[in-house]
């Protein structure tokens, strides 16, 4: 049994996120002491700006991927170069500004409370948030309730969360999936069927207009596919899996969180 205390990170996949991402690796700064940062092939002139920073900051580092490759893979790449560095845990968060970097070390203290579960964060919407992206989550958390029997996953989209490296790494080096949008829902499900357990925490979000310097990469029509695609998928993988989330359902000791 590994008795070695969690290391912990915080890990920003980032893809031309504009001016945005500067605040986004201060205040994550401001909050924890290891943040690394995996550049996506961006060309708006921001990864030449977090090197720069990094050079000044020894708590920063800034990993370039050649070309895009998408969220997950960036996610990938990350934990890949953090696990060789001896990192047990990640907690990601979007370089866009919507996450609460504040609440970077009520997560990381719940996750070295529970090394082996995924804390997860639960959005707490402002009165900003747009009404399509607020109600179009309900239909992929509806789903991933069914394809983890109702495991406790609270939100299936929200990509600020704290996952146990080991478990993702060998989940996602076997599959060419969970590359792009589909890897926050499709992560959640996989690790749950592993037997990680979901713990969930309220977490605020907040929209920036493009006029605020928001920027969002998400396209309706493409990514929406990729989502129902995904979930066609999960769906087929559940199904077999039944037999053994039925057992587990019913045998397994209940916990309080």
């Amino acid at each position: 049994m590994n008795t070695r205390p969690p290391r912990q990170l915080v890990l920003i996949p980032s893809y031309n996120p504009g001016l945005a991402v500067d605040a986004t690796v201060v205040a994550a700064r401001d909050h924890w002491d290891t943040v690394w940062v995996v550049a996506d092939g961006s060309d708006d002139g921001s990864s030449e700006r977090l090197l720069a920073r990094a050079a000044q900051d020894p708590g920063l580092k800034v990993l370039l991927l050649p070309e895009n490759r998408g969220k997950g893979a960036a996610v990938l790449a990350g934990m890949q170069a953090a696990a060789r560095a001896g990192f047990t845990h990640v907690l990601t968060m979007d370089a866009d500004g919507q996450h609460p970097a504040g609440q970077i070390p009520a997560f990381m203290a719940a996750s070295r409370a529970a090394p082996d579960a995924m804390i997860l964060g639960r959005p707490v919407f402002g009165p900003e948030a747009p009404r399509l992206r607020v109600n179009g989550r309900k239909v992929s958390n509806l789903w991933t309730g069914v394809e983890t029997l109702g495991a406790g996953i609270g939100d299936s989209l929200f990509g600020f969360r704290v996952y146990p490296i080991a478990p993702l790494l060998a989940i996602m080096q076997k599959r060419r999936w969970m590359r792009r949008f589909d890897f926050d829902p499709e992560a959640v499900v996989r690790l749950s069927w592993a037997g990680v357990r979901a713990i969930n925490l309220p977490a605020a979000v907040s929209y920036f207009r493009p006029e605020q310097g928001g920027v969002s990469h998400f396209r309706y029509g493409r990514d929406n596919l990729l989502l129902t695609g995904m979930h066609l998928r999960l769906l087929a993988g559940f199904l077999w899996r039944l037999p053994l989330l039925l057992w587990r359902r019913f045998t397994a000791s209940p916990r309080s969180e």
